[in-house]
């Protein structure tokens, strides 16, 4: 599901998508010693991968439980592997806490529904790169530099490529306004998971899920009724469960406790591009030239805004 808790993505989608990228908050803390770079970076690269390749292989159970159900599988199997995994239950949790813990994982479960039923009727590359306004957003709110609104131009440029405001275009409206509305859902979520940022990762992010499930489930089974329980759907629903949240979160908090974060970010903000890929490949999803160009301007503006958000953290932690 997504999404992500990184630093200035969040925490990182979604992913879209937890992961459940992940989503979502981890603390971003790292040592200063940069040895064997390549292995937490291979580590980030493979969860995007793996999530990625979790969610084109859910795209394939639409037509037997639909989108809903679907969604509802994932996100109802996270939940469970996730608190069999972290018990959060070991942990104290007062009221106000179990508040942002409630917001941050409710709009985590209308982030993750709304995104597939974006999946429905628009390529799932598009889906993620429009998905990825909403951190962007709130990453050029924050900013403090001009040079942020050469980031925000890429990033304008690129959404103007792929939103439907012509009469030629070809993308469906109703699928992206689901992906607008997961992109909202996406910048919220970032703000809700700062608030209960102070959490242990896999406390926030096990109950986070449970508030989640309690969005999505309920959804799913009405649209999907006795079909969710047929054994082989549910086995898929678990396999995706595991490739698209349990495996990236391991690989992230791996990642995260070895790698600058302005390197996670930048690997991070490649997400449209892989998702692209992996749908082209899995699900046979081939996109225009121009679609193209329209996710590498996204892909540049957040690599640009991780850059220019780091700098600024650090002349500010200097001065």
């Amino acid at each position: 599901m997504r999404r992500r808790h990184c630093c200035q993505h969040v925490v990182s989608k979604g992913g879209g998508n937890a992961a459940i990228t992940v989503a979502r908050p981890i603390h971003c803390g790292m040592s200063s010693t940069r040895p064997n770079l390549w292995l937490p970076a291979a580590a980030v690269l493979g969860s995007v991968t793996f999530l990625c390749i979790g969610t084109s292989f859910a795209k394939k159970l639409f037509p037997l439980i639909g989108a809903e159900g679907t969604s509802a599988l994932r996100v109802g199997f996270s939940a469970l592997v996730l608190l069999v995994f972290w018990r959060p239950w070991r942990w104290p949790l007062s009221r106000r806490d179990a508040g942002y813990v409630i917001r941050y994982g409710l709009t985590l479960g209308v982030m993750n529904l709304l995104f597939y039923m974006s999946l429905r009727t628009i390529p799932f590359g598009i889906a993620v790169a429009i998905e990825f306004s909403g951190p962007l957003t709130v990453a050029m709110l924050s900013s403090r530099r001009a040079v942020d609104f050469v980031w925000l131009a890429f990033a304008v440029i690129g959404l103007s490529m792929l939103l439907p405001l012509g009469n030629n275009s070809t993308l469906d409206i109703t699928g992206v306004i689901y992906a607008l509305g997961a992109a909202i859902c996406w910048a919220l979520y970032i703000l809700f998971g700062k608030q209960a940022g102070h959490l242990h990762a896999g406390h926030s992010v096990s109950l986070g899920l449970v508030a989640a499930s309690v969005v999505v489930v309920p959804i799913g089974i009405a649209h999907a009724g006795a079909a969710l329980l047929h054994p082989m759907i549910l086995l898929a629903g678990l396999g995706i469960a595991v490739v698209s949240s349990a495996i990236p979160m391991s690989l992230e908090m791996m990642a995260l406790k070895r790698l600058p974060s302005e390197t996670f970010g930048i690997m991070v903000s490649l997400e449209p591009a892989v998702a692209s890929m992996l749908a082209m490949i899995i699900l046979g999803e081939v996109l225009h030239a121009s679609q193209w160009l329209a996710i590498g301007c996204i892909v540049m503006a957040s690599i640009g805004s991780t850059i220019t958000a780091k700098r600024t953290t650090l002349k500010s932690a200097g001065a």
